[in-house]
């Protein structure tokens, strides 16, 4: 990797002994925690369909008991409204479980691998693939944005 002026800034190149199975180890940890980001972006959906779904219950309930159905409010009140989604919980409570036994540790782990192996630089891989595929001196293709230190 160069250290040109059009190169990658300092926190985006890879530090003295680093060697290319480290720097692909890091880079797939990272995508595997960047899949987890997404997964839990679609777990925090879940939970807010799943409550909204919940709160418009409500409007269900009022609106059978106002077109005269009672009992089949009363049902939908006792059997689903506020119900567990799994035993004993609510949405919030899995995206809490979530968080702490998995996404957390996952987290901190990718922390701490990143902080000893490459120096606390991340995404390394990235930056030497985009240096691999850039066109040098082409104002589209640049290393970096213009005001980014060096």
């Amino acid at each position: 990797m160069s250290d040109h002026q059009d190169g990658p800034d300092r926190r985006h190149r890879r530090p003295d002994g680093v060697d290319d199975t480290t720097l692909e180890a890091l880079g797939a940890l990272s995508k595997a925690l960047e899949t987890t980001e997404r997964a839990r972006g679609h777990l925090y959906g879940f939970h807010q369909l799943t409550g909204g779904a919940d709160l418009e219950l409500d409007r269900a309930v009022r609106l059978l008991r106002e077109a005269g159905h009672n009992g089949w409010a009363e049902k939908v009140e006792a059997e689903i409204l506020g119900r567990n989604v799994i035993p004993g919980h609510w949405t919030f409570q899995i995206v809490e479980a979530y968080n702490a036994t998995y996404y957390r540790p996952f987290q901190e782990l990718e922390h701490n691998l990143v902080s000893e192996l490459a120096d606390g630089r991340g995404h390394l891989y990235e930056a030497e693939m985009k240096e691999n595929r850039r066109t040098p001196g082409h104002r589209d293709h640049t290393a970096r944005p213009p005001d980014a230190e060096e």
